[in-house]
């Protein structure tokens, strides 16, 4: 398919469009179960290599870090030379970096390694919704999120279960050698099926690559050195060149005439902002149920690993379940009234899983644990096909790339609230606020969503369904 034919049509033709979809849904399951995977096999990891606890977190920091200070870059890059390039520069790259970290036979060698890992996820995560948008027709890009979705959670879900099986199995440098013959799958896939896409004709702005590296990099730091204790001085420290470097890029992208790096633009759309917003309290409560969730289970109730693996999984599985229906309700139904239902719910689960008794049996925490994940399931794909519907074709990289960024910055926000309250209380006081924060968090984001059914707070949304009505009518 030419460049010219790919941007008059609404959509890639069958079967092409299910080679581009497989491809994205292998990019994207490696990148989430790799974020996974380290967690459980640090231990492992840390001890073959006669390594430090305390240096050994660096294979996980570091690969967070590199997908936090690039996804932005990333996604503006798609927009200038194409999402389809991007991606699979960002899965080959993901690729190389998956065998040299199987191959690597010291801590910094590893951690080298995973740092190239994670810009090479990033690659994939930046313009990851993009692709999405331009592989489905308009009319079914809803069904397209919602697959995405349920991808994404059921990876999240089954990560430390894969790493388990292969650690029971095999020495730990095999969790990133699966990745190898699986990316070239994905490869040989992308590079006959993903969309290619109309390339902007602006330069890139390098500037506005390091000020937004500074800015998320060193403010997330912040954040998570809140969460650790760290002294006072080194968080405001921190804070303040992060602000002072976010200052900087806010100027740059109101004094530049090519489409900013930091999509202010977007920013200015309300149904867009409202759904960032959103999309961020709603993962802050995500990630403080995420990380509580287990030690609440083992402190206060004595399950097992396993125990606590099986009793957590209806929560996937209920998103899984969710997102195929809340994609077909979004067609018909307004996102902010879904969102708000769904966050609600899920609220309603947290607050469940936050009040039980001393005894509880097991089915008292499945059906919790599955309303959780429906109603998160039931506002995550209004959420993200708003997000991606509000922004104009040749900005959804950066679209993209804001998708990507709230929901990091949401998951650090919670994980980083989860370790203050477990320094500051005992561990069954702290997991228990935990809880109650993240009930919280989701009641916030659920009185976000609603408002984008106010006049002011639905303001763009029409405007990009005439402006994608227009463009289709006329091509």
């Amino acid at each position: 398919m030419s460049i010219a034919v790919a941007e008059r049509a609404d959509g890639l033709p069958l079967p092409q469009r299910y080679r581009a979809v497989l491809t994205i849904a292998l990019g994207i399951t490696m990148s989430v179960i790799d974020g996974a995977i380290a967690n459980v096999a640090l231990p492992t990891i840390a001890g073959d290599l006669n390594a430090s606890p305390s240096f050994s977190i660096w294979i996980v920091n570091g690969y967070q870090l590199a997908i936090t200070i690039s996804l932005l870059p990333l996604a503006s890059l798609g927009e200038i030379v194409g999402y389809r390039r991007v991606y699979l520069a960002g899965l080959l790259l993901f690729t190389f970096a998956s065998l040299f970290c199987a191959l690597a036979h010291t801590l910094v060698l590893l951690t080298v390694a995973r740092i190239v890992q994670g810009f090479g996820a990033a690659g994939i995560m930046s313009v990851n919704a993009a692709l999405v948008r331009f592989t489905y027709p308009h009319d079914q890009l809803a069904r397209g999120i919602g697959i995405n979705a349920i991808v994404v959670a059921i990876s999240a879900a089954i990560g430390p279960t894969v790493a388990a099986a292969i650690l029971a199995l095999a020495s730990w440098p095999y969790l990133f050698a699966v990745n190898v013959p699986i990316g070239i799958v994905a490869l040989a896939l992308g590079w006959r099926s993903l969309p290619k896409t109309r390339t902007a004709a602006h330069d890139f702005d390098w500037m506005s690559a390091g000020l937004s590296a500074i800015t998320f990099g060193v403010g997330i730091a912040a954040i998570d050195s809140i969460g650790h204790g760290e002294p006072l001085a080194s968080f405001l420290l921190e804070f303040a060149v992060a602000v002072l470097a976010f200052a900087a890029l806010i100027w740059r992208a109101t004094h530049m005439s090519a489409p900013p790096l930091l999509p202010l633009d977007l920013l200015r759309i309300p149904v867009f902002a409202l759904s960032i917003a959103t999309s961020i309290a709603s993962f802050s409560a995500q990630m403080l149920a995420f990380v509580a969730l287990p030690f609440y289970l083992q402190g206060r109730f004595g399950y097992s690993a396993v125990q606590m693996g099986l009793l957590i999984t209806p929560w996937p599985l209920a998103v899984a379940v969710a997102a195929p229906i809340a994609a077909r309700l979004v067609e018909h139904n307004p996102a902010g009234l879904l969102g708000g239902i769904g966050l609600a719910v899920f609220a309603a689960g947290l607050a469940a899983l936050a009040l039980l008794g001393e005894h509880p049996a097991t089915s008292d925490i499945v059906w919790r644990m599955a309303l959780a994940g429906f109603g998160f399931g039931l506002f995550q794909t209004p959420n993200n096909r708003t997000m991606i519907a509000a922004a104009p074709r040749e900005r959804a990289g950066g679209a993209s790339g804001m998708l990507g960024t709230a929901r990091l910055l949401g998951q650090t926000i919670g994980a980083s609230l989860v370790a203050l309250l477990l320094g500051r209380y005992s561990l069954s006081a702290g997991t228990h606020l935990s809880l109650l924060m993240a009930v919280g968090f989701a009641l916030g984001g659920a009185a976000l969503s609603m408002l984008r059914l106010s006049p002011a707070g639905a303001r763009g949304h029409e405007h990009v369904r005439v402006h994608e009505g227009q463009r289709l009518k006329g091509e």
